[in-house]
């Protein structure tokens, strides 16, 4: 055991601490190898140093005799911070070795758990300003989005849109040939549920041959453009959101900004295109799909002649019909693009995000279907159509 400047010095096998007095300040001095695997010093003699009278206004550390170290030497640098913060008195790390000053301050920036205060219990008025100011926000950068998908759409229509026309024929193909399977197993296996549906009732009256009808105008002014856009939603909206926010994780579209190439354009236009042109193909299929599960379920289990269905489902089905379920699956296409592609844009850099913006994508996509066919309706019913 030694002397400085009046004060002990601990010693251990391999690490040791030296305390010296200079004026209001406690210097600190580590000597030797700071490793786990020695028996490392306490904070007892520095806390002793801390209770002299007068007290010491600041620690310094001197570590220029160190030889090594690893974390270990974190837990006595942190017993020693605590016992300062205790007695109101300032630490100067400025002497550790860097390495150890930022390990210090990785420790001291993560919070522990438990320690956070719990916020105050807000009253109703402020919930609900805070709900109504959240809403406007949301609201205000829903419009942004759509202006700017806008104008690079207005500039795709004028050929001046920075894309590649390989990514928009391929996204033609994946949001169209593609979805043909799936679309048709779901049309067809609708148009027979709606079949089924009808026919329980119907036979009460004995006007099974009214199925038709049923199945032919539901499936072609509502319900096939309806089942396919939920399909579209969740597997483009959400491959969109999903392809666009891992994107954004790999700083791609940093990059496409840095080269000059707006990501609205490169990115979101050709997959808004894709969809708005597909979507009426895939509904005029998913129509006659539905048609046929109805007729097999007419001509195999109601006993309704092939002819005599094929007759009643064209003179129940027009135009007035067909026009308007081809023109909601467009607007449903439209609306899944843009929650895929605004999900997609707005995603955090982490991979649960995208996760979570693909997640959105979906159901902001189907709300925005429901609520678009809440409307068509509405509308339908004003008009007369």
């Amino acid at each position: 055991m030694s002397r400085r400047g009046g004060r002990a010095a601990t010693t251990t096998d391999l690490a040791k601490v030296s305390l010296e007095r200079d004026g209001d300040r406690l210097v600190v001095g580590l000597k030797g190898t700071w490793q786990i695997s020695a028996h490392l010093p306490g904070t007892t003699a520095i806390e002793a140093a801390l209770d002299d009278s007068p007290a010491p206004g600041e620690i310094q550390f001197e570590s220029a005799a160190i030889e090594g170290w690893d974390s270990s030497v974190l837990t006595f640098l942190m017993g020693v911070e605590d016992a300062a913060e205790d007695r109101s008195i300032r630490v100067d790390r400025a002497g550790l070795p860097d390495g150890v000053r930022r390990l210090v301050q990785l420790a001291r920036t993560v919070p522990e758990r438990g320690t956070r205060a719990e916020e105050p219990r807000k009253s109703l008025l402020a919930r609900l300003g805070g709900l109504g100011l959240g809403a406007y926000d949301g609201a205000r950068d829903e419009l942004r989005f759509l202006g700017e998908a806008s104008e690079a759409f207005g500039r795709f229509l004028r050929g001046k849109a920075s894309y590649r026309k390989s990514d928009l024929r391929l996204l033609i193909q994946q949001a169209g040939a593609d979805a043909i399977g799936i679309a048709s197993l779901v049309s067809l296996l609708f148009g027979l549920i709606l079949a089924f549906v009808g026919a329980v009732q119907l036979q009460q009256f004995g006007a099974s041959i009214y199925v038709a009808d049923l199945v032919g105008v539901g499936m072609v002014r509502d319900m096939a453009a309806f089942m396919t856009a939920i399909i579209v939603a969740g597997r483009s909206g959400a491959a969109y959101a999903a392809q666009i926010g891992t994107m954004k994780v790999t700083e791609e579209i940093d990059a496409l900004r840095t080269t000059g190439i707006s990501p609205m354009e490169f990115l979101v236009v050709p997959r808004i295109v894709a969809l708005v042109l597909m979507m009426p193909l895939l509904t005029i299929y998913a129509d006659f799909m539905g048609i046929l599960g109805g007729y097999l379920v007419g001509t195999g289990l109601l006993d309704i002649s092939p002819r005599a269905y094929i007759q009643q489902t064209t003179g129940a089905v027009n135009m007035t019909h067909f026009i308007p379920g081809v023109i909601k699956g467009t607007v449903y296409g439209l609306l899944v693009a843009l929650a895929g592609c605004k999900q997609g844009m707005d995603a955090g850099s982490s991979a649960s995000a995208v996760g979570d913006a693909a997640t959105k994508a979906v159901v902001n996509g189907v709300v925005a279907i429901i609520v678009a066919c809440g409307l068509a309706q509405v509308i339908s019913w004003v008009f007369g159509i």
